[in-house]
């Protein structure tokens, strides 16, 4: 079905009531037995150490403190979960790849995000956040692989995206796109961000709101 401009308007209305509400912490977790039951429709974040993760949260909910952030790497040790109105879980989890933590601790934090993921009837989609300078690297396709071998439905979302021009946004989507063509879990919109001056912060409210529309919620 083609979405209409109307369509669109809609959940952009939709996106911004949504987290307009209360966003609250409500349960961490550093074990799989220490993970809340589920309820409702839940969405995850993760990307790589540093990918901005915390500050993409915050500037969805309009919070500068909901969620932690740090300029070191590996402040996320857990994962954090935030009850968005009476709808919707956000799921705030470990950054992957370089943490400025003993090998051993990343380890365990890899096991806890696998299980999760593998575990979670109620998660409606992972927003996988890659850096807008860099693009993909290897543990970011690793991790693509992972989901797809899950069958877990995942989305890319651009962070950074006020550092590069416009020649290069557009070069750096395309190419995202073109190797997201192949993965069977991936969702083939790729949504540009900067938590800075909330560039795309909208659109990812939208889509967020969609979900909850799909699984009539």
């Amino acid at each position: 079905m083609t979405e209409t401009n109307d369509d669109a308007a809609d959940l952009l209305e939709a996106g911004r009531l949504l987290f307009a509400g209360a966003a609250d912490f409500y349960a961490a977790a550093q074990v799989l037995e220490r993970i809340p039951p589920m309820e409702g429709v839940e969405i995850a974040f993760a990307g790589r150490s540093n990918v901005g993760k915390s500050s993409l949260i915050n500037a969805l909910t309009g919070r500068n403190t909901l969620a932690r952030t740090s300029h070191t790497p590996g402040r996320t040790q857990q994962l954090n979960f935030f009850r968005i109105g009476d709808r919707l879980s956000l799921v705030d989890m470990p950054g992957y790849g370089y943490a400025a933590v003993e090998k051993a601790k990343v380890e365990a934090w890899t096991k806890l995000i696998h299980a999760y993921l593998k575990g979670r009837a109620n998660l409606a989609r992972v927003f996988i956040l890659i850096d807008a300078r860099h693009g993909f690297k290897s543990i970011d396709t690793d991790v693509l692989d992972g989901l797809d071998k899950a069958a877990v439905s995942y989305q890319v979302v651009l962070t950074k995206g006020d550092s590069l021009k416009k020649g290069e946004i557009e070069s750096r989507i395309a190419g995202i796109q073109a190797g997201l063509a192949k993965r069977p879990a991936a969702f083939p919109q790729v949504i540009l961000t900067s938590s800075r001056d909330d560039l795309g912060v909208p659109e990812l409210r939208a889509a967020i709101a969609r979900l909850l529309v799909e699984r009539g919620a």
